[in-house]
């Protein structure tokens, strides 16, 4: 069924009167395409309304997202209303379909995609849009209005024969060409306009290209071949698929989307593709995610192997591997190309999403100390191996800087996983990541024939564990705390489960996952804490510690619960099953950067956890092992 099919028993679509204003629609009313360089959101009215060329990290062309009248936008829309749009993406594909039905005047279709094809590394950057009539003859309004550098300066636009010429201050330039289109005209808040009139089988084109120096005829972009090349490449890509569980389409447009936040080529993996999108409305915690962080490397190993996507899987930790200074050690975030990330700055040209200031480009964290950091990547290393690949001794030499560091500073107090802005604690987390570290390192060790240092590091790994079994608890002794001689909770004291700190059985992994589903649950959600973290301001619950919660109830034999809280999480996806970093638990709105890799690696792993729980409940079985080699120690 293709989308015109699909839209007859869509019962909600978006509809768009005269009193609409598309600046204040949801986060979550987006599609995203990319290229393996960067991506572009297209909002359900057909605007793109957040684009940054040539790679993620760059100055945004079009920000509309963070400012509808300084941020820059190109849109093709309906003139008349009201009208009703739906979106759907191709099957098995990232090529996006924007429906749209203009009552007494037609049907209309448009197909969004970024050239993707053989090899992403070598992108032609461009967007490619055709608008396709389906009933009817509908007039669509086309607007072109590029601001260069985060909206600080608009574009001089020069017309040719073919098209229009935006040229940037530094001499970028971004071509747009529009197949059948009346003249362009000046638009009065900035840029070109222009308008297509399709009826019911006619297709035009509108095509924008990145540093060309002219507009060329439409032909000369070859929209047809490219556009048939890249479906058939996502549909290849997409074949290699190894999950066949009950959450397939789910499973499958996560896989799709992490792909679409691969930075082709290095194999960084971006947090999310945008920057400052708010965690609550109206509020301060805005913070650029256009980068690769650390910690997401075990996620990612983890998920992509688990599915079939191996090649992305090896990508990613070799980008982290290499990226390792071998003599300032591992960095809690990098750049797409592995350089170091930009200082953190807020942009005052920009009012942010629906009023939420500030905005801010670069990123404070990469000043911080977060020691959970080195256990992501050393359980990335042992999970490489597991999945087959092969540890060289130049990597093993980056790897024992890293653990040498570990072993020397795991005492330390550090900023943790949250990234807040009050100081340094003893974070428990950060503790576990730090034995696990070493735990995992000793059997790395072991391999590469280091005895010593294998029997070190376990020694030192046991020192670790000793010391969280003494200094994390509750003061009754009952379960795990966030911070030494504190009584928080903190959602990533569900990792020590998932990661076998103790056996998931054990009464103070009982204790503690019922102690963070008290003090932070909202319903099915999560909230990460709920202390002043220095930022200010409230916050949505947080879906990758919800997805952790339905592995821990899985893994301690609370299956039912785990899938009520697992489906719970994929409902707040939006109509394409994208998801932001968090979510409005009060009324399912979608909240910061999207849509973001966390959580749709979240998704992935708990979809096989519990794929896995169901199989092993249907043969008799009441115990759901580690997915993936964790060795649990119990201390007494």
């Amino acid at each position: 069924m293709d989308l015109y099919e699909t839209a007859r028993h869509v019962s909600h679509p978006f509809v768009f009167d005269e009193a609409t204003d598309p600046s204040r629609l949801p986060i979550g009313a987006h599609g995203l395409i990319g290229d393996g360089n960067t991506a572009a959101l297209v909002r359900v009215d057909g605007a793109i309304d957040w684009l940054c060329m040539p790679r993620f990290d760059s100055p945004a062309l079009f920000a509309a997202l963070l400012d509808p009248e300084r941020g820059g936008i190109t849109n093709v829309t309906p003139v008349r209303r009201p009208f009703e749009a739906m979106q759907a993406y191709d099957a098995e594909t990232n090529v996006l379909e924007t429906l749209f039905r203009v009552p007494g005047a037609g049907v209309v279709r448009l197909t969004d995609f970024m050239p993707w094809g053989d090899d992403p590394r070598a992108s032609i950057h461009e967007v490619h849009r055709r608008i396709e009539g389906i009933e009817g003859d509908v007039e669509m309004a086309v607007g072109f209005d590029p601001r260069f550098g985060y909206g600080a300066e608009p574009a001089t636009i020069e017309f040719g024969e073919h098209g229009v010429l935006a040229l940037g201050p530094g001499g970028e330039h971004l071509v747009a060409v529009a197949e059948g289109a009346a003249p362009w005209r000046a638009r009065g808040a900035g840029g070109v306009e222009t308008r297509v009139s399709v009826r019911a089988g006619q297709r035009r084109w509108m095509v924008l290209s990145w540093d060309a120096p002219a507009p060329e005829p439409l032909a000369s972009y070859r929209p047809f071949d490219l556009l048939r090349a890249t479906r058939v490449r996502w549909r290849t890509w997409a074949a290699r698929l190894e999950y066949d569980g009950p959450w397939r389409h789910h499973v499958l447009r996560s896989a799709l989307c992490l792909k679409l936040l691969t930075y082709a080529p290095t194999g960084a993996l971006v947090a999310a593709p945008t920057t400052s999108l708010p965690e609550w409305i109206g509020g301060a915690r805005n913070w650029d995610y256009r980068y690769a962080w650390v910690r997401d490397a075990a996620l990612a190993v983890r998920a992509n192997n688990l599915i079939g996507f191996g090649a992305e899987a090896r990508d990613f930790f070799h980008f982290v591997r290499d990226t390792i200074d071998p003599v300032q050690g591992l960095a809690v975030l990098y750049a797409v190309d592995g350089r170091a990330v930009p200082e953190e700055r807020i942009l005052a040209g920009l009012r942010g999403y629906r009023g939420s200031a500030p905005v801010r480009v670069g990123n404070g964290a990469r000043d911080q100390l977060q020691l959970d950091s080195a256990g992501a990547l050393i359980d990335a290393a042992q999970l490489y191996e597991h999945f087959g690949g092969t540890l060289t001794v130049r990597a093993w030499r980056k790897l024992r800087r890293v653990l040498e560091d570990v072993e020397r500073r795991w005492h330390e107090p550090d900023h943790g996983i949250w990234e807040p802005r009050h100081g340094m604690r003893h974070n428990v987390h950060s503790r576990l990541m730090s034995w696990l570290a070493l735990d995992r390192g000793a059997g790395i060790a072991r391999g590469f024939g280091d005895r010593a240092r294998h029997e070190r590091w376990l020694r030192v790994a046991g020192d670790v564990h000793a010391d969280v079994c003494a200094r994390g608890l509750s003061a009754d002794g009952r379960h795990f705390v966030a911070t030494f001689g504190e009584e928080r909770a903190d959602a990533a004291l569900l990792l020590l489960i998932k990661h076998g700190f103790l056996p998931e059985d054990h009464p103070l992994m009982f204790a503690t996952s019922e102690f963070v589903r008290r003090e932070l649950g909202v319903g099915s959600f999560l909230r990460r804490y709920r202390d002043d973290d220095g930022v200010g301001g409230d916050e949505g619950a947080f879906l990758l510690c919800g997805f952790w919660m339905a592995e821990v109830l899985a893994l301690q034999g609370r299956l039912d619960e785990g899938l009520e809280v697992f489906r719970d999480h994929l409902h707040v996806g939006n109509h394409l099953g994208l998801l932001a970093e968090e979510v409005d638990p009060g009324t399912g709105e979608l909240l910061g950067n999207f849509p973001q890799a966390f959580s749709h690696l979240g998704l992935i792993n708990a979809a096989v956890r519990l794929d896995l729980a169901l199989r092993l409940r249907d043969e008799g079985s009441h115990r759901v092992p580690h997915v993936v080699g964790a060795r649990p120690r119990i201390v007494s």
